[in-house]
């Protein structure tokens, strides 16, 4: 009946009561998928700037050195940063489409309940 964002064969007043229903529910587990990624984002980035400030503290030389020391023993901290943002990002777009696919539905609806009256 459905596509992965929402539409396709929506013909009846139950289909769409049906869409609805599924498009609430992705959006709920959408925002909880959210919270998780905004948990696990703000873990990475402490864990990184514990790592990266660590490296500073332990490394030795001029100050750029200690700075250009620091970034490479911090750099595995810091990509598992940046992969834990971009998880964030496609959860928020996720999220975006799901909106767009309620609000489609909701066109949807209206254009059903026209063919329904005029039948």
């Amino acid at each position: 009946m459905t596509d992965e964002i929402g539409q396709s064969d929506i013909t009846t007043p139950g289909d769409v009561i049906a869409e609805l229903n599924r498009l609430m529910r992705v959006s709920q587990a959408g925002i909880n998928a959210l919270y998780v990624a905004e948990v696990k984002v703000a873990e990475l980035d402490l864990a990184h700037e514990r790592e990266y400030s660590l490296a500073l503290l332990n490394a030795e030389g001029t100050a750029p050195e200690k700075t250009a020391m620091a970034k490479l023993e911090a750099g595995q901290a810091r990509l598992a940063l940046d992969i834990g943002k971009a998880e964030l990002n496609r959860v928020k777009a996720k999220l975006r489409a799901v909106e767009s696919a309620q609000v489609a539905v909701s066109v949807i609806a209206k254009q059903v309940e026209l063919q329904w009256r005029n039948a």
